[in-house]
């Protein structure tokens, strides 16, 4: 997903199709640990189409390490993602259109996957923030975090002419 911020743009990442279909195939998670199969209740943030799901689908969580370069930023953290294919996150959409307005966690990176920064922000205008972040040369993506889990939500990269 591109969207345009002034003179910049970034895209919004949700978790890679060749992660979840090895998750899938292997039923093991990034730390080679099985994941688990559940029925959602309703409410848990998807990582494969951006939104929350609804009560009743097969959902799967598991172990997942956001796209960094190996190194001691590179972390394994919980994530939800459908059981099986769904049509993932919305292709004309910028940031994630039922996640708006949730507090969320902007953790910048540079090249090297070091941390660089970052910032809170309300949801209301999170646009402001990655251009914020993305005026740094250094940064090249950003993560969106849980505020109050921490978890990965989707990584932020700038689009590339």
């Amino acid at each position: 997903m591109t969207t345009a911020l002034g003179n910049n743009t970034f895209l919004v990442r949700p978790l890679p199709a060749g992660a979840l279909a090895a998750v899938r195939a292997t039923g093991l998670d990034a730390a080679g640990q099985p994941v688990e199969r559940s029925t959602a209740e309703g409410g848990e943030p998807l990582r494969c189409c951006l939104r929350d799901a609804n009560p009743g689908e097969p959902l799967l969580l598991f172990g997942y390490a956001p796209p960094l370069a190996a190194g001691p930023y590179r972390e394994v953290g919980p994530v939800f993602a459908h059981d099986a294919d769904c049509r993932g996150a919305d292709p004309a959409g910028g940031y994630p259109a039922p996640w708006r307005g949730r507090p969320q966690v902007l953790r910048a990176y540079d090249r090297r996957g070091r941390i660089h920064g970052g910032r809170r922000h309300d949801g209301d205008d999170p646009e402001a923030v990655i251009a914020e972040l993305f005026a740094d040369p250094a940064v090249v993506a950003l993560h969106s975090r849980n505020v109050v889990y921490g978890c990965f939500m989707f990584t932020v990269e700038r689009a590339h002419d």
